[in-house]
């Protein structure tokens, strides 16, 4: 803390003139500095922020002096604020800090944690980013810039900018409609700039680009401006559906480009913008009277309409993530819940609780593959360069495709692609068959049973457009000249059993418990709760082997499970006997499908318990309810879904360890980082752009690739194009029971299995729960998926030859450098 009574040295320039005292504002900043100082030792730490505050504003000669302890006082102040739900009080104090400390990344990093925190990723990257600019060596905040750099630059942008094909094909529609006579461009949500320099590139007279992301937009200004364009391509930070003439552009322009299309094809709003965009951008479309006329006059849009396609699909990946699949749970029967999980993806006119019609995959590196159960069918075929027919999407009428099934298998999904017209000549396709950026659109089949369809079947589906997604719903089959619900397997005809069927609906719909695809694919998980159930079995076992303390009555164990999401584990955990087990599930449908379950299995009402006021930042999860018992177990989650350790694993490990009772445990106990050397192309192509070739020579990778992600998540590598050039290696241990087992930093030598070039390095984990119990995140059935740090420049390798790889984990961020041994 700095001392009251001392004076920061004048590091100014020599002064002629003795400035004038002025006694009372020295005796305010004096009196201010020791009563900060005093708050600060009573841990006070709202008015020691607001006498620095003061001190700081009146005699900014002591910024640098106050600096560590205004840092300190603002953070702490933050946390209680935070703590109690006093958001704005907390952007208010950081704000007032940054107009004192406008250059300080230790508190911009801080603000951009909090940003990050609160879902503003788009500010929390820029903080992030700033910090990295002025120190580009603080580790705290590149870790964080990595992190968050993954949501605001998807992997999919550098796919994309390194698909040739597709770059190409683009430019060549833009230069024949812009040489057609279209000379004022708008280009709907820029990205990087690259379509709207196409245009200017083609000999447009004027050109304009929209980008609602700060960071894309900031980005494509730099890219521009880099390309010799920055004063004839004007970019506007925001949404097209805000434009207007002449506020934002001067006129209606004769030419649209956009590429605002997901795995749905609607899904990014390409209707709603476009309609927007004709209504009141876009001069209007050719008629009979002004198709032969000046082309200048009249308005298109490329691309100018799509085809959309879909074909039903068997596949246990997609089946495992979308609906229970399994009878028992850890040894618990599943019955009393089979009919009420699913995922929450759906396209039923009774969605209850849906945020999207469908989910995303790539079919060709789905594990274990797909079968086709149909043959591709067209779904819709839409004009983008109609407007009548672009409004009236929405409210067209149902329309039921009739689909032949060629191939017995059991439904699990339609999957959905496109054909993308970029002009009448020129067309982009999504298929499965070809190598793009685009992933496909999953409809999963919700039926709890799974729906077996045979050859000669019908499958009937129905298509609409309602809210700008395209929906897509397999309600029956006609088979044998009768119609066959999927979901009872009730013919159609027979009013009984379709009222029947109504009724049985109307009394579950209330009743569906919604988990994420991540959540279903850990139920369907058996080995994994196997393990949990003979770990925690063996330690209950032992537990209740040892003697009781004299005079004392025999206690329950106590269990915490911490894991994020639904978890089974706690009651899992209660049904060994004589275990009262706390869960941190927070969702009402949840605990009530916990209870439900519990009843079911005759776990005692007394013996599984929810616990929800925690808070992950401050770790007070791992507190006791009452504070006089310790726990027996502590269940950690120590990895993410995408294949990262979780943040303040070692934290929380540290803290659980302090709260386990003699002989207890925290499970798991260790976790070993296993990896592979590997030659992907793949992985190169979607972690950073390569060259100027792929880019139409324009000059876009040296910005974009400041997104680039040491460390590639959401990775299969089941499926992963790639080369194995060593076999798998014992790269880290955590070790969460034994802190003085744990380093920061390990040298590991890898032999090489073959020749090529290393372009990455893939991890994942061995989870031991105990000594016994082992559970992979490689495993087939495993809910993870795997993750790889991939070199900014490829190393060539011999066969035989041994490499070195330095293995760093720092804040559960890992870190490898491959290197040669001389």
């Amino acid at each position: 803390m700095p001392n009251a009574s001392a004076r920061p040295k004048n590091s100014g320039r020599r002064s002629h003139r003795r400035p004038r005292e002025d006694p009372a504002r020295n005796q305010l900043v004096s009196s201010s500095l020791e009563s900060a100082q005093q708050c600060l030792f009573n841990q006070d730490y709202g008015p020691a922020f607001v006498h620095y505050l003061l001190v700081l504003n009146v005699a900014p000669e002591f910024k640098e002096f106050a600096k560590e302890s205004f840092r300190f006082t603002l953070f702490k102040w933050a946390e209680e604020l935070d703590s109690a739900g006093r958001i704005q009080d907390i952007f208010s104090c950081y704000e007032q800090a940054l107009e004192l400390f406008p250059a300080d990344e230790v508190i911009l990093n801080n603000v951009g944690e909090q940003l990050f925190r609160m879902g503003f990723r788009d500010e929390a990257a820029r903080h992030f980013f700033k910090a990295l600019k002025l120190k580009p060596d603080y580790v705290e905040a590149r870790e964080n810039f990595y992190r968050v750099a993954n949501w605001l630059v998807e992997r999919w942008h550098f796919l994309m900018l390194n698909d040739q094909g597709r770059n190409r094909k683009y430019q060549q529609a833009i230069q024949k409609a812009v040489h057609g006579g279209c000379t004022s461009v708008l280009d709907i949500g820029t990205g990087t700039g690259i379509l709207g320099m196409c245009a200017k590139k083609a000999g447009a007279a004027e050109v304009y680009a929209c980008e609602l992301s700060k960071t894309m937009y900031e980005l494509a200004c730099e890219v521009v401006a880099a390309n010799g364009m920055g004063g004839a391509i004007k970019i506007l930070h925001k949404k097209s559906l805000d434009m207007e003439v002449p506020k934002d552009i001067p006129h209606r322009v004769s030419l649209v480009v956009t590429e605002t299309v997901d795995a749905g094809l609607f899904g990014e709003g390409i209707i709603e913008s476009l309609i927007h965009a004709w209504r009141h951008l876009l001069l209007p479309p050719p008629t009979g009277e002004t198709a032969s006329g000046d082309p200048s006059a009249t308005g298109r849009v490329i691309p100018a309409g799509a085809t959309i396609y879909a074909v039903a699909v068997e596949c246990l990946e997609i089946r495992r993530h979308n609906k229970l699949c399994v009878s028992e749970v850890g040894g618990l029967s599943m019955a009393a819940a089979s009919e009420r999980l699913r995922s929450p993806v759906s396209c039923t006119a009774d969605a209850f609780e849906v945020t999207e019609p469908y989910t995303t995959e790539r079919l060709g590196r789905l594990p274990g593959g797909y079968v086709q159960l149909t043959e591709p069918v067209t779904v819709l075929q839409i004009d983008f360069n109609n407007v009548e027919e672009l409004e009236g999407l929405s409210s067209r009428m149902v329309q039921r495709l009739r689909v032949p099934v060629v191939r017995e298998g059991k439904l699990d999904a339609l999957a959905v692609w496109f054909n993308l017209h970029l002009d009448q000549e020129s067309s982009l396709s999504t298929g499965p068959h070809e190598d793009t950026c685009w992933e496909h659109a999953i409809y999963p089949e919700h039926t709890s049973k799974g729906f077996l369809l045979k050859t000669g079947d019908e499958l009937l589906v129905d298509v609409s457009c309602r809210e700008t997604y395209l929906h897509l719903h397999s309600m029956a089959v006609t088979r044998n000249g009768r119609h066959v619900r999927l979901d009872t397997a009730a013919d159609l005809r027979d009013p009984e059993a379709e009222l029947c069927s109504a009724l049985a609906c109307l009394q579950t719909r209330t009743d569906i418990c919604l988990l994420d695809y991540s959540e279903m694919a850990l139920l369907n998980n058996e080995r994994y709760h196997r393990s949990f159930a003979a770990a925690l079995s063996e330690l209950v076992t032992r537990l209740k082997a040892e003697p009781p303390t004299p005079g004392e009555p025999a206690d329950p164990f106590y269990v915490l499970d911490v894991l994020e999401g639904f978890s089974m584990l706690s009651l899992v955990a209660a049904a060994q006997g004589g275990v009262r087990a706390y869960s941190s599930v927070e969702k009402s449908r949840q605990q009530e499908v916990l209870k439900r379950l519990a009843r079911a299995n005759g776990v005692p009402d007394d013996s599984l318990e929810f616990w929800v006021n925690r808070d992950d930042y401050q770790m007070g999860a791992l507190q006791r309810p009452s504070r006089e018992k310790l726990w027996s177990a502590i269940l950690l989650d120590c990895v993410e879904t995408c294949g990262l350790i979780r943040q303040k694993l070692m934290e929380k490990a540290s803290l659980a360890r302090c709260l386990l009772e003699r002989g207890g445990r925290i499970f798991p106990q260790k976790i070993v980082v296993l990896g592979t050397l590997v030659e992907s192309d793949t992985l190169l192509m979607e972690s950073a752009v390569q060259g100027l070739d792929a880019t139409l020579g324009f000059n876009i990778a040296p910005f974009i690739n400041q997104f680039t992600v040491p460390v590639h998540v959401f990775l299969e590598l089941s499926t992963l194009a790639c080369r194995r050039l060593s076999e798998p290696t014992e790269l880290f241990v955590l070790n969460l029971m034994d802190t003085n087992a744990n380093y920061d930093e390990r040298e590991v030598q890898v032999l090489t299995t073959s020749a090529g070039r290393i372009t990455a390095v893939p991890f994942w984990y061995d989870i031991h729960l105990d000594d016994e119990n082992i559970v992979s995140t490689l495993a087939p059935d495993s809910h993870w998926k795997q993750a790889a740090v991939v070199l900014q420049r490829p190393l060539e390798v011999a066969e035989g030859e041994q490499i070195t790889l330095v293995v760093k984990i720092r804040n559960s961020s890992i870190s490898i450098e491959v290197r040669k041994d001389i």
